[in-house]
């Protein structure tokens, strides 16, 4: 059913402001140390032309990782079109974490060669770390971390200790790159899954993040405490469910706990409230978690698309019950666990990223960490080459335009019409619209009151590498220049955007 929207950007109620930062992302521990990731769909799993399968193995999803992932090299963070093309963004966070960061040892003395001490996992050298603080310095973002926390550390019957913790901190205090806020460890709830010493509980747990946020406080009293940063759980369902509503993640599940788990009763106060979001699991994983995983064609549904809301309306009341007043940070988010689904690089993706953002700053305020920007199929950036994906153009098209201040739009959230409404970002007098047409065969109509400058982002079909922007392809010029995200002028009046189409009106 074609929908109709009604703009009257003289009578908008403000809702709230919300963080400048608020879309940022993850470099993982597994790029900068280097190591196994998920292996790279094939161009025809991506174009939907070559079916991705994985026989289900008796021994459970590690078996099958042999099949999944391959061992990749470090990331460069000296490359100059990554630096570039991140500068692009603006000011961001970026968060070095994902679970290799629970079981990696800091050898910043070189004692190690290479080989990880009994008890971990993985292996980072002085000069890598340095390749972080020298990337976050030159962007001009800003540094979180988790810390490690596996039995190479300590078992589950001593507390935590902060040996490893101190190199990390002091060398990045000392280079003059400081760390800015941290979480104890990635997605706790996981438990011995995430890497802890084997019987670990949430009561360890509490002990030890306290000990951590302690040790922090006194010696780094700047950094900001962010935390439990847990996935699943909560009466969350992965994915879309069963006919029951139940996820899919049966196997995930028995060895999480929830976010009450591992906060209450702790007497270390949270400055951020975090949590993770995936829509569900990958093609990767779907044959073993079949209930835990969308098809393409749903990919622009109404269920599909609420998703990331019914994760932000179930953390703000924990949110408000652990940490009343603060900010909420996603500190993973994207499409699917497992490295993204086949199309989660390609213009199909685009939808739910900026419906996360809108809808996300209706909401609440805070910070999200899109995982990732340069790694496996999510990333806003091609692995190694650094080509732009269609959500990279999306998202660097909302920070340049969406303001900080969030407005009522006065439009319920419907197929075909998904509106959102900030001010403007260049702080000029006026609004701007995000409207989304999800729908797959109907236009919407939309009465504009004013002239405008208007943004369609479209694409030649929905699982496209190549993104349009009023019609014109958005890939890099000669030396990787960047293409001109200019708008077209847009009349007052009956303004009709297509299906599957998502227009920034700047009024």
């Amino acid at each position: 059913m074609a929908e109709f929207v009604k703009l009257s950007p003289d009578t908008l109620k403000a809702l709230r402001e919300v963080n400048p930062m608020m879309m940022s992302y993850n470099v993982e521990f597994a790029e900068v140390t280097g190591g196994t990731f998920w292996k790279a769909y094939t161009p025809g799993q991506i174009a939907g032309t070559e079916e991705f399968k994985v026989e289900p193995s008796s021994d459970g999803i590690e078996a099958m990782y042999k099949d999944l992932m391959q061992v990749y090299p470090p990331i460069d963070l000296y490359n100059e079109k990554l630096r570039a093309l991140a500068r692009e963004f603006g000011p961001v966070w970026v968060r070095v974490s994902g679970t290799w960061a629970t079981k990696t040892y800091y050898d910043f003395d070189g004692t190690t060669g290479g080989k990880a001490p009994e008890g971990y996992l993985n292996v980072l050298t002085k000069e890598q770390w340095i390749g972080v603080l020298d990337f976050v310095r030159e962007i001009g973002a800003k540094l979180i971390v988790s810390v490690a926390n596996c039995p190479g550390l300590h078992s589950a019957d001593e507390p935590w200790n902060p040996s490893e913790a101190e190199k990390l901190f002091g060398l990045s205090k000392e280079y003059g790159v400081p760390i800015n806020a941290a979480e104890f460890t990635n997605e706790p709830n996981m438990m011995e899954d995430t890497g802890f010493p084997k019987g670990y509980t949430p009561a360890d747990y509490r002990r030890d993040q306290d000990l951590f946020f302690t040790w922090l406080r006194e010696n780094y009293p700047d950094c900001i405490c962010v935390g439990p940063s847990t996935t699943g759980g909560d009466n969350l369902t992965f994915g879309k469910g069963d006919e029951n509503g139940v996820g899919g993640i049966e196997q995930l599940a028995k060895q999480t706990c929830n976010c009450a788990d591992l906060l209450e009763g702790t007497k270390q106060p949270l400055d951020v409230f975090s949590y993770h979001y995936y829509n569900g699991v990958s093609d990767r994983l779907a044959s073993v978690m079949p209930n835990g995983h969308w098809r393409p064609e749903e990919a622009t549904s109404e269920a599909y698309l609420d998703t990331a809301m019914k994760f932000t309306r179930t953390y703000v009341p924990m949110r408000d019950k652990y940490c009343p007043g603060a900010e909420i940070w996603v500190t993973e988010s994207g499409d699917a666990g497992g490295g993204g689904d086949t199309w989660a690089s390609t213009y199909l993706d685009v939808f739910r990223t900026l419906n996360e953002l809108g809808g996300f700053a209706a909401l609440t305020n805070g910070v999200i960490f899109h995982n990732t920007l340069a790694s496996s199929d999510y990333g806003f950036l091609a692995r190694q080459v650094f080509d732009p994906r269609p959500n990279y153009f999306a998202v660097l098209l909302w920070n340049r335009l969406m303001g900080t201040t969030v407005y009522d739009s006065g439009e319920p959230v419907r197929e075909g019409a998904h509106v959102y409404v900030h001010s403007r970002r260049d702080g000029k007098d006026g609004a701007v619209y995000l409207i989304i047409n999800n729908s797959t065969t109907e236009t919407t109509t939309v009465e504009l009151p004013k002239d405008a400058e208007r943004y369609t982002l479209s694409a030649e079909t929905l699982r496209a590498p190549v993104m349009l922007l009023n019609g014109k392809p958005l890939t890099l010029g000669e030396n990787n220049a960047l293409p001109e995200l200019a708008p077209v002028a847009q009349a007052a009046g009956t303004v009709e955007l297509a299906p599957v189409t998502c227009t920034f009106l700047v009024v």
